[in-house]
């Protein structure tokens, strides 16, 4: 077995996106399918499963046939109460899913060695998480989560207070892997409607370059 096979693919989808309406990020339209049609294109090859962080409940994702796990605990918490969540559906659903690899929905190019690469890095240094980094910025929610710190991760946001993920992040050894940003950023956030006409251009021209798949 490969370490494929032993992680979930989790995409964050529980922000409110103010910045894009208040809809919900997965469903805009991008380049004519939903953002997180990209995500799941990007993430299903490199994991063994794949689950949505989503708080809107099953209905409004029928159509994708993910788990949605809503965040644990309940209240817009951020994103480390859906990975928390991840995490605790991995112990649910199956013993072999030992890790998580958490992905924002807003993050329609993730490369194709994501996973892969964080596992070798946490494998090399030794390091309990790893997170990705692009143009000299690490991304704090597309990481590699061990299911092992679940329990570590809930006491950290329940009976501390603690909800920002780079703040819990600094409690473990951490792994930070690098990508290139060039000819665009792997891991682009698409935040605002200035950032989804930023993302259609970047698929526009991948897609000429590589006659029609990006």
């Amino acid at each position: 077995m490969t370490d494929k096979d032993f992680t979930l693919g989790l995409i964050l989808d529980g922000g409110l996106a103010r910045r894009m309406g208040g809809v919900d990020k997965g469903l805009v339209p991008l380049a004519g399918r939903p953002m997180l049609a990209h995500a799941i294109d990007r993430l299903r090859p490199q994991v063994a499963a794949l689950a949505l962080s989503a708080n809107g409940g099953q209905a409004p994702f029928e159509a994708f046939g993910l788990p949605v796990v809503p965040d644990c605990p309940p209240g817009s918490a951020g994103p480390l109460a859906g990975v928390i969540a991840g995490l605790e559906y991995c112990t649910r659903s199956s013993a072999d899913l030992t890790h998580a690899a958490s992905l924002p929905v807003d993050t329609p190019f993730a490369p194709a060695d994501f996973v892969a690469r964080l596992h070798e890095a946490r494998r090399a240094s030794g390091a309990e998480v790893a997170v990705a980094v692009s143009g000299g910025r690490a991304h704090h929610v597309a990481a590699l989560w061990p299911v092992a710190l679940a329990g570590d991760l809930r006491r950290a946001l329940v009976k501390e207070g603690v909800r920002k993920v780079e703040s819990v992040l600094q409690r473990f050894r951490v792994a930070l892997v690098e990508w290139p940003d060039a000819p665009f950023d792997p891991f682009f956030n698409v935040n605002r409607p200035e950032d989804l006409a930023r993302a259609e251009s970047i698929l526009r021209g991948a897609s000429a370059e590589r006659g029609g798949a990006l």
